[in-house]
C-alpha cells in the first residue's frame, strides 16, 4: 500500500496507507463504499493485506439490529441528508433523502461484531437480500430494492390482485388474508441492464407472485391444489419452485404450465412416527454449480407457540461458552437436527427422486430470509477450539418477516458430519429487534459497476483518481464515522480535503470549541467485558463531547497503559510507570521528558490510587502537569515550558533543560497547599487553597529566588475552589474563585436532566458565588501595591478552567442566558466553566458552569458523571479544543 499521499512527506497523516486507516475505522458498509469510489482505491483494496483484517470482508455476518437506538443526529446518513446543500441538483427517483440510513450490526461467526450503517427507509422493514441489494417493505406498498452500498433504489410496483391492510404484512384477496413470509431476490439488478431487469419473489403464506421487471406487473401464480401454507421458494433454471410448511414441492413454467406437485415430503421414517418434522422448516437451495436443486430440512428449532398434542422438542443446551461478545450453545444429538436432499429438475415430468446429500464436501449453506448463500468455508481452530465457521454445515435465522415468537436457537449451525452437535446464538441480548436478522456478506467485488458513468451513483470514480475522487457526500459520510484526530488527518491530505471538511456543511464536527475529553460512558457501567469489547470499545478511544452537540470520539493510541496529567492546545502531557512525556494528538509526536532530580526526591512511585505520589519529606502528590507553552516546529519542539504541579512543591521544565524546584520555604508543617499553577510572561504563578494567597517566582534566574506573595482577593471563612488564568490578551494574571461545594438544604439531591443533543445527564443547583478578579503582576511587584481589580464581565468571552491549560473561548455568537430560563443551550458567553481541577479529585464529579451576571435566581448548571465507577476510570474529564489548524500547516503549497 502507499504511504500518505502528502507531498510534503509528513508520515503521521496515514502512515500506513490513507485506505487501511480510514476504512478501518468506518463502519464496513461505508468501508466498501469508500474502496468503490476510485480506481486507485480499488486497486490498493484488492491487493492489501491489512484491510481484511480491519473488516469483515468476504465473512458470513449476521444483519441485525443494533442493540442502542440511535437518534437522528448520530446517523451519518441522516446527517448528509439534512444538511445537503441547497440548490443541489436532485433526481426525484434517487433523491438525497434516500440517504437516510440505519445504524446497524454485523456479527461474522468468528470475530466481535461491527458497526454497518444501510439505507433505510424510515419505517421499512427488511424483508429479503441478495449480494448488494436488500428489500425494504414500506407502507402502504411501499416496496424497494436498495443497494446498500450506494444507496441506489429500485422501487417495486404494487400486486393489483392484492389489497393492502394496516399491517404491512397482511394483504387481502378474495377475502382470504395472506401473510407475507419474505422477498426473495432470484436475480439482481446490474449495471448492464440500466437496473431494470431482475427476478423478483414475493412468498405469501397463501400465494406466490414473480416479477422480472421494475416496469412490468407482478404475476400471481396460482395453486389450486395448495392444502398448507408455503415455507419458501427459488427460481431455479427458469422454473419457479415452492415448498410447503409440510414438504411438498411444487412447480411453475410460467410460459406454459405449472402448478406442478412435483413431490411430497422425503421424511425419514424415525422423524415421521415421531412427529418432529411438523416442528421443522422446508428450505430451498442450488447446488454450488447451479446445475440441481436442493431441498433442506431443519427439526427441533422451536419458538413460543402452543405444540398441544404434537412432541415438542426443547433444546435444553447441554454446553455454552463466551465468545466474541455472545454465548454459543452447544446441543446434544437428537434435540436438532437437519437433512439436505437433491433433485436433477432437467426432468420434471414424471420428476426424478429426491436423494439424500451426506456432505456438501468444502460448502456450507446459509438459509434466512435472505436468498440461499453456498460458498466455500476454511476450517479453523482458535485457541484449540473449533470456529464457528465450518464446512460441510447448514446455518439458518429467521425463516420468515414479522414473527411474533424468535426461533430459539435463534442463529443456528447444523452440521452434516454425524459426530458434531448444532450449535446456535442469539444476535441480541435483549429481544428488542424491529428487523428480521439475516445473512449478508459484506464485499466490495462489484465496486466496478457502481462507478460504471451514472449521475445516481453514489461515488465518483474512474481514471488515476485519489482521495479527491471521493464526492461531498463521501466526504461528510466518511467524516461522520471517522475519530476527530482522523478527520484531522483525512484534512491534512490536501487542499480540497481541507476546504470540504473545514466548511463541515454536515456539522459533524465543532471546530474551535471546547469540548469535554473524557472516558466513554461504558467505563463506568457495570458492563461485561465481552460486551465493551463487542460494542468495539477500546482503552484508547475516547468521547470527546461538545456542550450542546452530539458527542464524538477520539482515537488516543498513545494512551494505551497511560494516564493523561495536563493538555493545551493539540498536546497532552502523559505518564506511564516509566516516563513523563509531551504527546500530540493529530501527529502523534513524542517527546520524553527527563526525570525529577533525585537529589530532590530520592524515590518516586507510582500509587494505587489515581495518583501518583513520592516519598520526599512529607508525601506529596502530583496534582497535574501545566503545558504553559506547547513544543512547535520554529523551536524544533524544544521550546516548551512546564510545571509539574504538586500539593506541596513545584518544578518548572524549560525545553533542553533540567526540572527545577521552586521553594517557598514555609516551615514545617505549614507547607504551602498548592490547587494551581501557571506561566505568565516569564513568571510561575501558584495559589494556595488554603487561604487564596498566590506566590510567583522569576524563572529568568537558574536559580530562582524565594517567592513574592500576592495576597488573595478576598479574606472570609468561606472554602472556595481557585484557579488561575491568563487574560485574553496574555498581559494580566486572572484568578477565579467559586464556592468549593455545592448542595441544596437537608442533603436533597436534584434529579438528572437528560440532555439529548450529547447524552449528558444535567441538574440544577441554586446560586453560588463566583469571582474573577484580576491585575498586572508584574508593575505592581515594582510598586509594592498588589491591588486586586474585580472583573464583573468577560464580554463575549467564556473561561474553561480545570486539568487543561486554561481556555478562554470567544463565543461572540452565542447567547449569555437562555430565552425561556432553563439549562440549555449549555454553552454560554460571559460564564466560568470548571470541570476536574487535578487527577487526584475524585470525589463525586461535578462540571460547573457559572454565570458572572446571573439573573435572579438563576441556577447553576451542573454537568453530573457517574459517581459509581470512578476508581476504575482514573482519567479526569478535562476541557480540549478540536482544531484543524494542525492539518492546514503540513499541505503542500500547491493543490495536488
Amino acid at each position: 500500500m502507499a504511504r500518505s499521499i502528502n507531498e510534503s512527506g509528513s508520515s503521521w497523516v496515514f502512515p500506513d496507507g490513507p485506505l487501511e486507516e480510514i476504512a478501518s475505522r468506518c463502519d464496513v458498509i461505508t468501508a466498501a463504499s469508500l474502496v468503490g469510489s476510485c480506481k486507485f482505491y480499488h486497486d490498493s483494496a484488492t491487493q492489501s493485506v491489512a484491510l481484511p483484517a480491519s473488516q469483515p470482508f468476504g465473512m458470513p455476518c449476521v444483519l441485525h439490529t443494533h442493540q442502542t437506538e440511535v437518534p437522528p443526529a448520530h446517523n451519518p446518513f441522516y446527517r448528509v441528508h439534512k444538511f445537503k446543500q441547497e440548490g443541489a441538483q436532485k433526481d426525484k427517483q434517487h433523491d438525497a433523502k434516500d440517504r437516510k440510513g440505519t445504524l446497524c450490526q454485523l456479527t461474522p461467526l468468528d470475530r466481535i461484531s461491527s458497526d454497518a450503517v444501510i439505507p433505510d427507509g424510515g419505517t421499512g422493514m427488511w424483508a429479503g437480500a441478495n449480494g448488494d441489494w436488500i428489500a425494504l417493505l414500506g407502507f402502504p406498498w411501499n416496496w424497494e430494492l436498495v443497494n446498500v452500498y450506494t444507496g441506489r433504489r429500485i422501487p417495486l410496483p404494487p400486486i393489483s390482485e392484492f389489497k393492502s391492510t394496516p399491517d404491512k404484512l397482511v394483504f387481502e384477496s378474495n377475502d382470504q388474508h395472506l401473510q407475507l413470509l419474505k422477498i426473495a431476490i432470484c436475480r439482481v439488478p446490474t449495471a448492464a441492464s440500466n437496473y431494470t431487469s431482475f427476478s423478483v419473489l414475493a412468498i405469501f403464506n397463501a400465494a406466490i407472485a414473480v416479477l422480472h421487471c421494475a416496469s412490468s406487473r407482478w404475476t400471481v401464480l396460482d395453486n389450486q391444489f395448495l392444502a398448507y401454507g408455503y415455507s419458501d421458494a427459488i427460481i431455479h433454471k427458469g422454473i419457479v419452485f415452492a415448498v410447503t410448511q409440510t414438504g411438498e414441492v411444487y412447480a411453475w413454467n410460467q410460459l406454459s404450465w405449472g402448478p406442478l406437485l412435483i413431490s411430497t415430503a422425503p421424511i425419514p421414517p424415525e422423524l415421521d412416527e415421531q412427529g418432529r418434522y411438523n416442528l421443522g422448516s422446508w428450505w430451498l437451495a442450488r447446488s454450488p454449480d447451479g446445475s440441481r436443486l436442493f431441498l433442506v430440512h431443519t427439526w427441533g428449532v422451536t419458538d413460543g407457540r402452543d405444540y398441544t398434542g404434537l412432541v415438542r422438542i426443547l433444546p435444553a443446551a447441554a454446553t455454552s461458552e463466551g465468545r466474541h461478545g455472545r454465548t454459543i450453545r452447544g446441543y446434544g444429538k437428537g434435540l436438532l437436527g437437519c437433512e439436505v436432499y437433491s433433485m436433477d429438475t432437467s426432468q420434471l415430468m414424471p420428476p426424478r427422486p429426491w436423494r439424500r446429500i451426506i456432505s456438501l464436501g468444502s460448502y456450507s449453506l446459509f438459509l434466512g430470509v435472505n436468498y440461499p448463500i453456498i460458498i466455500p468455508v476454511e476450517d479453523g481452530a482458535e485457541h484449540d477450539r473449533p470456529n464457528m465457521a465450518r464446512s460441510n454445515s447448514v446455518y439458518t435465522s429467521h425463516h420468515a418477516v414479522g414473527l411474533a415468537y424468535p426461533p430459539s436457537p435463534e442463529i443456528c449451525r447444523f452440521s452434516l458430519n454425524s459426530e458434531d452437535c448444532t450449535v446456535g446464538f442469539q444476535t441480541n441480548i435483549r429481544w428488542t429487534w424491529r428487523q428480521v436478522p439475516l445473512w449478508l456478506i459484506p464485499s466490495f467485488a462489484n465496486a466496478r459497476q457502481w462507478n460504471l458513468p451514472s449521475r445516481h451513483r453514489l461515488c465518483r470514480g474512474g481514471g488515476d483518481g485519489h482521495l479527491e475522487a471521493l464526492t461531498g457526500d463521501n466526504i461528510d459520510l466518511i467524516a461522520a464515522h471517522l475519530d476527530v484526530t482522523y478527520t484531522v488527518r483525512l484534512a491534512a491530505c490536501s487542499r480540497e480535503l481541507y476546504d470540504m471538511i473545514s466548511k463541515d456543511e454536515g456539522k459533524m464536527h465543532h471546530w474551535d470549541e471546547p469540548c469535554l475529553l473524557m472516558p466513554p460512558p461504558a467505563y463506568w457501567f457495570d458492563e461485561h467485558w465481552d460486551v465493551a469489547r463487542a460494542s468495539r470499545l477500546h482503552d484508547t478511544v475516547y468521547d470527546l463531547v461538545p456542550l450542546d452537540h452530539p458527542r464524538r470520539s477520539v482515537a488516543l493510541p498513545f494512551m494505551h497503559d497511560r494516564k493523561w496529567l495536563g493538555a493545551n492546545g493539540d498536546w497532552i502531557a502523559a505518564a506511564d510507570h516509566h516516563e513523563w512525556c509531551l504527546v500530540n494528538v493529530y501527529t502523534e509526536r513524542h517527546i520524553p521528558l527527563p526525570s525529577l532530580p533525585d537529589s530532590k526526591i530520592r524515590h518516586s512511585i507510582v500509587s494505587s490510587r489515581p495518583a501518583y505520589s513520592f516519598n520526599w519529606r512529607p508525601e506529596i502528590y502530583l496534582l497535574k502537569i501545566v503545558i504553559c507553552q506547547v513544543p512547535t516546529k520554529g523551536g524544533r519542539y524544544a521550546d516548551y515550558k512546564l510545571i509539574a504541579l504538586f500539593d506541596k512543591t513545584i518544578f518548572y521544565l524549560e525545553g533542553g533543560g533540567d526540572w527545577r524546584m521552586l521553594e517557598a520555604l514555609t516551615p514545617a508543617p505549614d507547607y504551602p497547599n498548592y490547587c494551581d499553577a501557571i506561566e505568565l510572561r516569564g513568571h510561575v504563578f501558584a495559589v494556595d487553597e488554603t487561604d487564596g494567597s498566590t506566590y510567583f517566582w522569576d524563572t529568568a534566574n537558574e536559580n530562582p529566588m524565594l517567592p513574592f506573595v500576592i495576597p488573595p482577593p478576598v479574606v472570609d471563612d468561606q472554602q472556595y475552589a481557585w484557579f488561575l488564568a491568563p487574560s485574553a490578551d496574555g498581559k494580566r494574571l486572572m484568578i477565579i474563585l467559586t464556592v468549593n461545594k455545592i448542595g441544596i438544604a437537608n442533603a436533597e439531591v436534584p434529579p438528572d436532566i437528560p440532555y439529548a443533543a450529547n447524552g449528558l445527564q444535567l441538574r440544577q443547583y441554586p446560586p453560588v458565588a463566583t469571582y474573577v478578579f484580576e491585575l498586572d503582576p508584574l508593575s505592581t511587584a515594582r510598586a509594592g501595591d498588589f491591588l486586586w481589580r474585580q472583573v464583573n464581565s468577560l464580554s463575549d468571552h467564556s473561561l474553561f478552567l480545570g486539568l487543561n491549560y486554561p481556555i478562554i473561548a470567544n463565543l461572540k455568537k452565542r447567547e449569555s442566558k437562555a430565552p425561556d430560563g432553563t439549562l440549555v443551550p449549555f454553552m454560554r458567553k460571559n460564564c466560568v466553566y470548571t470541570a476536574y481541577r487535578n487527577i487526584r479529585y475524585n470525589q463525586y464529579p461535578k462540571i460547573l458552569r457559572c454565570n458572572l451576571q446571573p439573573d435572579e435566581g438563576e441556577t447553576v448548571g451542573v454537568i453530573s458523571l457517574p459517581k459509581d465507577g470512578w476508581d476504575s476510570v482514573r482519567q479526569a474529564a478535562m476541557w480540549f479544543k478540536p482544531a484543524l489548524n494542525i492539518a492546514r500547516s503540513v499541505l503542500p503549497l500547491k493543490k495536488q
